[in-house]
């Protein structure tokens, strides 16, 4: 009979433990300390000391699947023209693209897929006045890299400020308006920026 009541237990303290351990709690709990960094997520700026020796800014890095904006500082010199502005603006930006994520932004998941060497110049000789001109085609950019560029371009000095750029290639080809949407920063490696070609107004 002892035995028989022991076996009879046993389900009844499974369903008991199954039990509690799907129920939430407010009740604080002690379990050691908290993990030290949240994925996508970094515990303080890194610009503190700098933002005085720049303009700072703001550049889409690669976080999982999506596209987070971090806080970044270019340097463009005082007195440059509106036009040659937006230009020193945009190349800062795509330095900044280009470069490996900090160490701190590394252990958070943070990572690009901008290369180095690319450099960008102001509009051709019948591109409307807004446009920029990559020395690496748009097309010939990862996806992951090209809505880099174009999120990160479009919320800058570097654009109109209506959430898109205009953007061509080195070889003459018919720029582009391409737009930051919601899906491409949501969904970098599948969805490209939209973009419509645009001809001089």
């Amino acid at each position: 009979m002892r035995r028989a009541r022991r076996l009879l237990a046993v389900p009844l303290l499974a369903v008991l433990a199954a039990g509690c351990g799907i129920r939430a709690t407010q009740v604080p709990t002690d379990f050691g300390a908290a993990p030290s960094r949240v994925r996508c997520s970094l515990s303080e700026p890194e610009l503190s000391t700098q933002t005085s020796r720049g303009l700072p800014v703001q550049v889409f890095l690669l976080c999982g699947a999506s596209l987070v904006a971090v806080d970044r500082v270019v340097r463009v010199p005082d007195g440059a023209a509106d036009s040659r502005r937006r230009v020193l603006v945009a190349q800062g930006l795509l330095d900044q693209l280009a470069q490996t994520p900090s160490a701190a932004e590394r252990e958070a998941g943070y990572s690009t897929d901008v290369r180095g060497g690319m450099t960008v110049s102001g509009p051709g000789p019948h591109d409307p006045e807004d446009a920029l001109r990559l020395s690496t085609s748009p097309g010939a950019l990862t996806s992951y890299a090209l809505a880099q560029v174009v999120c990160t371009l479009s919320d800058s000095a570097a654009a109109e400020g209506d959430g898109s750029v205009i953007l061509g290639g080195p070889r003459g080809e018919p720029p582009r308006r391409y737009a930051c949407t919601g899906a491409v920063r949501s969904r970098p490696g599948t969805k490209e920026p939209p973009s419509t070609e645009v001809t001089e107004t």
